[in-house]
């Protein structure tokens, strides 16, 4: 049974990322290197598109943390070193360029996420959402936060499309990510509840429980984000990472994980 190594600000790293005491007054000590903050749901992904990039670029050091996209916006408000910002929607980039902690023209949107209704329980009925939703024997509901993870404001705004917003209040346990809200329904501490399509596509999960695909049309759009940060603008290796998200083997790899071709985004 999977067991997340992932605290309730989850940090997970490749290899541990720099701390912000370390860092010197240059934006970079190591160019050879680039440290990247990612929302929770490219968890997986990047045990992939990583070693694909360093595979092309093997002088290039990469670390990574994972966590809730907001999180992550208010650490590098606050002087967190990162490089490369990997959010699950494009208004946190955004926010940070209003901020002035992030480069605007590297704004790239690189792939849609997809939402699913995931359940490890064999007992309980999933070929209709709404119905799903509605059954008693789902006691506890699993959301990542709204107010932080872009994943779980897409499953709150399912809720109340499918007016169930009130009726699941009571049921709702909130992750601090879409990663510890899998964790919540992998161990059995929730019913069921919303997941990013690439967890249950990942190697780890796929054979674990069955999920259903939420509607498109029933939230906004995921747009997967990627940024630098004011301190990456000057790093030739972040410059690199950005662009190997565009590449066609980048592509590829985020399709393997259920992720659709970003929308382009606009101003």
């Amino acid at each position: 049974m999977l067991r997340f190594c992932l605290t309730l600000a989850l940090i997970f790293a490749f290899h541990p990322p720099t701390p912000a005491s370390a860092v010197t007054s240059s934006a970079n000590a190591n160019p050879a290197s680039v440290s990247i903050a990612a929302a929770a749901n490219l968890i997986y992904v990047l045990e992939a598109l990583n070693p694909a990039f360093r595979a092309a670029h093997p002088e290039i050091t990469v670390t990574t943390a994972l966590g809730a996209s907001g999180t992550f916006v208010a650490q590098i408000k606050n002087g967190a070193p990162y490089d490369v910002f990997l959010s699950a929607d494009l208004d946190y980039p955004r926010a940070l360029i209003a901020a002035g902690q992030a480069d605007a023209p590297t704004l790239t949107p690189f792939a849609n996420g997809r939402l699913v209704l995931w359940t490890t329980r064999a007992d309980l009925p999933l070929t209709d959402l709404a119905a799903t939703l509605r059954d008693p024997a789902v006691k506890k509901l699993a959301l990542a936060q709204p107010a932080t993870a872009p994943y779980g404001r897409a499953a709150q705004e399912t809720l109340a499309q499918l007016n169930l917003g009130r009726a699941a209040q009571p049921k709702i346990v909130f992750g601090e990510n879409i990663a510890q809200t899998a964790q919540f329904i992998e161990s059995g501490h929730a019913d069921a509840g919303f997941v990013a399509l690439s967890l249950v596509l990942a190697p780890t999960l796929k054979n674990r429980g069955r999920w259903l695909e939420v509607p498109a049309t029933l939230y906004a759009p995921l747009t997967q984000g990627a940024i630098l940060t004011t301190r990456g603008a000057a790093n030739p290796a972040a410059l690199r990472y950005l662009a190997f998200l565009q590449s066609a083997s980048a592509r590829t790899i985020l399709a393997r994980f259920g992720y659709a071709p970003p929308t382009p985004a606009t101003p």
